[in-house]
């Protein structure tokens, strides 16, 4: 057994008890064969928070056998649809009364407010897990004509066994539910790999999936560097599928992995670039300042949060839409100083750090490429003095196709601005682009919004709203941006 430890939060004058083991049929171990820690950073102080163990090849091995085994005899097919649905719906109630603390631990590693981690990530969380746990006993299949004198034929669905899921740290608790609660529900096993930036909260969830009462070997946690727990999920060959949210570029592998090894099933939410359209029937008064400048500001303010770097065009180039755009522009610029980016204990906060320096350093390479290439910076631009990684949102105008800062996915607090002259050259330049996993279009013409909607190559296209997520909703991308909801 490992032994938790106790962690100060200083700025709420309050402790919390995070376990530091990996999370292996119900039991919070170390290593079977290495020392290897993982330290776990405030993103706003830059301090070590506490050191967890990582997990080596042969830990992800015995914990894929873990699951296995339940798999075979406590869970899979073992175990009724009515019962599987009472513990998601127990562990949903479970986070639920933890929901502050699970937001504050997650402010702490992750960077992002307290409000939005327990408000938005951990309500919907809790949401997605009843959703789910709502199908569990309603898996039905098919009975098929065949030969009504001699032969029937049906179908049911089976669970796919042993799931191996990789989460990023974007969103730590939001995406460890979006992966967790649809593979319970069907009746499969899971080996997760949290990012090793935001361990924490996985680990404590951890504690609440066995206070639920799952049985041990259903969830196992595997802390772990990328190149070696990711890795070694996505070749095990008695793992049935890998669930991977990342970069396109770590997408890749892990695809070849997973064909290299036993040809196990893939789901891939990869990188975005996601372009938002505003025609000049777009009705500022009534839409934009409430939704989608504050939407894309949200989105895009805090290093913790994007879930798709945004380009925006502004058009076609008429006198009126010239206006339009100076007036936009405006009250986007507006919006965006509205927002606090400080502490994620600060109640006034509305956004945080990046969550690393590794990602402090590639947010500021984009925006230094930007000024480089001539776009002018009318906000931001410039780095705070100080300890912490804080980027304050930076919007560019005058923007060309081929700039860095247009075709590739930033993952940071950097908003791109341009024009375009035609309703056909707008879809041109948001389908110029090797991603498709969202975007977005504002006009109050409503032939124009289905005939550019149907245009967009991208998993989902929000009309006059923006990143408005629902759980009985599918979430994919097109192109590089992945393979399935």
């Amino acid at each position: 057994m490992v032994q938790p430890v106790t962690i100060n939060i200083s700025a709420i004058n309050k402790q919390i008890t995070v376990p530091t083991g990996l999370f292996i049929n119900n039991e919070f171990v170390p290593s079977v064969d290495s020392d290897e820690l993982i330290h776990a950073v405030n993103p706003a102080t830059e301090e070590v928070i506490c050191s967890v163990v990582a997990a080596s090849p042969k830990d992800i091995d015995i914990a894929v056998a873990a699951a296995r085994n339940a798999f075979n005899t406590t869970w899979g097919k073992n175990v009724t649809g009515f019962e599987r649905s009472r513990l998601i719906n127990k562990l949903a109630d479970l986070i639920e009364r933890d929901a502050q603390e699970l937001a504050e631990l997650e402010t702490l590693n992750n960077g992002k407010p307290v409000k939005i981690a327990r408000d938005f990530d951990i309500g919907d969380s809790v949401q997605c897990l009843r959703y789910y746990a709502g199908w569990a006993d309603k898996i039905i299949g098919q009975t098929l004509e065949v030969d009504n004198k001699s032969k029937l034929a049906f179908t049911r669905h089976d669970p796919i066994g042993v799931c191996g899921q990789i989460i990023p740290w974007n969103y730590p608790i939001n995406m460890w539910a979006w992966k967790v609660a649809p593979a319970l529900a069907v009746g499969c096993t899971i080996v997760m790999k949290p990012s090793e930036l935001c361990p924490l909260t996985a680990l404590k969830l951890s504690e609440l999936v066995k206070e639920a009462g799952f049985p041990p070997g259903v969830i196992n946690t595997v802390p772990s560097f990328g190149p070696v727990g990711g890795a070694a999920l996505a070749a095990h060959p008695d793992v049935d599928k890998v669930a991977f949210t990342g970069s396109t570029i770590t997408g890749r592998k892990v695809m070849e992995a997973a064909a290299k090894s036993n040809l196990k099933k893939v789901s891939l939410e990869l990188g975005g670039k996601s372009p938002h359209l505003v025609f000049e029937s777009a009705d500022l008064d009534q839409g934009l300042p409430v939704r989608s400048p504050r939407s894309l500001c949200w989105l895009e303010a805090s290093g913790t949060m994007p879930g798709i770097s945004c380009e925006l065009l502004i058009g076609p180039l008429s006198a009126y839409a010239t206006t339009l755009a100076r007036t936009f522009i405006n009250l986007l610029v507006s919006k965006v100083k509205d927002q606090v980016i400080g502490g994620g204990y600060d109640v006034s906060s509305g956004g945080g750090p990046v969550v690393s320096k590794g990602q402090y350093d590639r947010v500021w390479g984009y925006i230094e490429a930007g000024k480089k290439e001539g776009a002018k910076v009318i906000l931001g631009g410039t780095k705070r003095p100080g300890k912490g990684f804080f980027v304050d949102p930076t919007i560019f105008t005058d923007i060309r196709p081929e700039m860095r800062i247009v075709k590739e996915e930033i993952f940071g607090p950097v908003l791109s601005v341009g024009r375009f002259r035609t309703e056909d050259e707008a879809i041109f330049l948001a389908n110029d682009t090797s991603y498709g996993l969202g975007a977005g279009l504002h006009s109050t013409d409503a032939n124009q919004c289905m005939r550019v909607a149907s245009a967009l190559e991208a998993g989902t296209v929000w009309v006059n709203q923006y990143n408005m997520l629902n759980n009985n909703v599918p979430f994919g991308g097109k192109k590089q941006s992945g393979i399935g909801p």
